[in-house]
């Protein structure tokens, strides 16, 4: 288990929720933090072993896992910015930001690094992550914002609707349209249920 000044590192954190889910299970463990962030949680006190094991177990029954090398923390922090820089979670100017230059300057590692630790790891590359985490927001704006494919194109800074449509098909296997006639089907008979 990677420790620092006290910090553990959990993978699988996306949201206030999983920061809420995670401030709970240290309460019932009686388990002293200052704060917990997305991906990590600061302790106020080394913990015991047998509370590691408690959070451990607790922390696994909510679908999260603690992270035990430098290497796998390294990954979850590549994750956690793609997604962020992908569904467009960032202010203007990282937004503008390619994206090697962008995890280059939030990770302090050069790009290349990065991208052969996060392939030899995952069996894909950083870009390919990019994309399907483009495409998932893509998906999500097709069935529940109601706008258009090229709003959707503006929106995640595509350069076009085609190029859009050409990633979609070929991540989805479907066209965004399909998809989105698929989707709003499937949503209607869910509501009939």
């Amino acid at each position: 288990m990677v420790m620092h000044n006290r910090i553990l590192l959990v993978k699988n954190m996306v949201c206030q929720r999983c920061i809420m889910s995670i401030e709970d299970v240290l309460k019932k463990a009686h388990v002293p933090y200052s704060h917990v962030l997305l991906g990590e949680i600061h302790l106020q006190e080394k913990l015991s072993e047998e509370q590691k094991r408690v959070i451990q177990k607790a922390l696994a029954g909510l679908g999260f896992e603690m992270i035990d090398s430098h290497q796998s923390a390294l990954i979850e922090k590549i994750k956690f910015h793609v997604i962020k820089k992908a569904r467009r979670e960032l202010d203007t100017k990282e937004n503008k930001q390619n994206l090697s230059v962008y995890l280059s300057d939030k990770l302090h590692y050069e790009y290349t690094h990065l991208s052969s630790v996060f392939s030899s790891v995952e069996g894909r590359t950083i870009e390919n992550f990019f994309i399907e985490q483009r495409i998932e927001k893509a998906k999500e704006l097709l069935i529940y914002a109601q706008m258009t494919l090229t709003e959707i194109a503006v929106e995640l800074d595509y350069s076009s609707t085609a190029h859009l449509s050409s990633q979609f098909k070929k991540i989805t296997g479907l066209t965004p349209s399909h998809f989105k006639h698929v989707g709003t089907a499937k949503r209607k008979a869910l509501d009939k249920v």
